[in-house]
């Protein structure tokens, strides 16, 4: 295990961190927030004070292993979440360091799960960090180091492959710092695309900012107590239901409309059926809940915002979908399951992984048919190597079993069933609200510690595909050879 590349990558995670942590320094300075200022100051201190310890003396071998990225990538995320924290808990703005942990690692997560009762009580300059830390999530603080690092090798793909959602994780262009320069470029330059559709609609310019960062990160922290409900305007619903969309999807395929190869992106087949389940549910959805609304119109747009913010893990909400009927709230807890494309921002299971599984399920039909018979799993034409097929076998499992068990952990609160399996469900997957007691106009808060901390760990299990942070209880992990 290489230790110092490890603490050097690390530190330099934690200076970029503090470098982010001006950008809310500088509202509360606009803001005249006193307080808050300080705490982003003081926060700002220690970050770059520790992380200016972790890269003093330059390690002489910068090899990267498979290992060695699982864990940094681990790591880092869980270092984000303890010193994003401080500027909530210095501030005095949220009570208590597991609640400031779990609203942090709910951000950087992008899941979108709070324990706030009364956000717009808050500081603006607590409130931009709170959905900044949902941007800064969304691609990943370790595809930023990559993009910025002056020494970065092919190595390096084992951060990318470590962080990145979804099962097959590839380089775009030939050089890992120039695919994430292409990601970020690409992320940046559809958030600000949404924040001048927002202002442009009428939507104050700081309200445009804070909600496009958590469309872009598919988090869900909204600044009002009532969600995107609070500015009741069908425009700004429809255009941040299109976003969700975005930002949901592969971004492997706007780099192929960047050098205009249509064909493939057409060809895709997670894009095709990630529309068909999309369309279908709001289909079905649109019909259940017809006579609740007073035109279809308005059913068309609630369903279809519900069903992106499901689907795509954002959780925001313009309606108390716990209200519907049942056919409709069985079908979002479905696609809260489902999740986004891999190689998106979104979380839960991803397309792929269950195309890969629908045809790992005919291939088994087909092999009881014709024993004889070789059958080989493709995707988009392309064969699927059977190390996929076995990763994404052992992945559903996982999953399964850390949902259940996080469900026997919660239900120690003596919460009815569907509060406890949903908050389970939703923060594994990254989305944030469920149905019952953390239903779209709930919260959080009502858990214990010990709670908050299981479904902490779940958000961060969710965010990282689950095996970077499983390999940390792995005693051979931490051996010095690499063999």
């Amino acid at each position: 295990m290489n230790y110092h590349m490890m603490a050097y990558i690390l530190g330099n995670i934690l200076r970029v961190e503090g470098l982010f942590l001006c950008a809310p320094a500088l509202i509360a300075i606009f803001y005249g927030e006193r307080k808050a200022l300080i705490a982003f100051l003081l926060t700002i201190g220690i970050a770059l004070f520790v992380g200016t310890i972790f890269v003093k003396a330059e390690p002489k071998d910068k090899r990267i292993y498979g290992r060695e990225g699982f864990v940094i990538v681990a790591l880092a995320w869980i270092i984000m979440s303890i010193f994003g924290a401080m500027p909530f808990y210095f501030s005095g703005a949220i009570d208590g360091v597991v609640n400031c942990f779990f609203e942090t690692v709910s951000g950087f997560t992008t899941t979108g799960a709070s324990i706030l009762t009364d956000i717009e009580s808050l500081p603006m300059s607590i409130l931009f960090w709170r959905s900044f830390t949902h941007w800064i999530g969304g691609m990943g603080i370790l595809v930023f180091m990559l993009a910025i690092m002056p020494a970065v090798d092919e190595r390096s793909m084992h951060l990318m492959r470590a962080e990145a959602p979804g099962p097959v994780v590839s380089k775009l262009v030939p050089k890992v710092k120039a695919t994430a320069k292409l990601l970020y470029g690409i992320y940046i330059v559809l958030t600000l695309v949404q924040i001048t559709l927002l202002f442009a609609g009428g939507m104050p310019l700081f309200d445009s900012i804070v909600n496009s960062f958590s469309t872009a990160g598919t988090g869900g922290f909204s600044i009002r107590n009532a969600s995107i409900a609070a500015y009741n305007r069908p425009y700004f619903e429809y255009i941040i239901t299109i976003f969700m969309f975005l930002f949901s999807v592969n971004f492997n395929l706007y780099h192929l409309l960047l050098i205009k190869d249509t064909r493939n992106v057409f060809k895709n087949e997670e894009l095709k059926y990630y529309l068909f389940i999309i369309l279908g549910s709001i289909g079905v959805i649109t019909v259940n809940i017809l006579s609740l609304y007073p035109t279809v119109e308005s059913a068309f747009r609630h369903a279809a915002f519900q069903v992106l913010s499901i689907i795509s893990t954002t959780g925001f909400a313009t309606a108390n979908y716990d209200l519907w009927p049942e056919l409709s709230k069985s079908l979002l807890m479905i696609l809260i399951i489902v999740g986004a494309c891999g190689g998106s921002t979104g979380g839960g299971i991803k397309v792929s992984r269950l195309i890969i599984l629908l045809k790992m399920a005919g291939r088994e039909i087909r092999h009881i048919v014709h024993p004889r018979s070789i059958n080989i799993i493709k995707l988009d034409d392309h064969k699927v190597d059977e190390e996929i097929v076995r990763g994404v076998t052992g992945f559903i499992i996982v999953y399964l079993f850390i949902t259940l068990g996080s469900f026997l952990l919660i239900s120690l609160n003596n919460y009815d069933f569907t509060t406890s399996i949903t908050s389970v469900l939703t923060c594994v997957g990254n989305v944030g609200p469920g149905l019952a007691m953390v239903g779209p106009i709930e919260n959080y808060n009502f858990f214990s510690d010990f709670s908050k901390l299981v479904l902490c760990l779940d958000m961060l299990l969710g965010r990282l595909e689950i095996f970077p942070i499983i390999m940390l209880f792995a005693p051979s992990l931490w051996r010095r050879s690499y063999m």
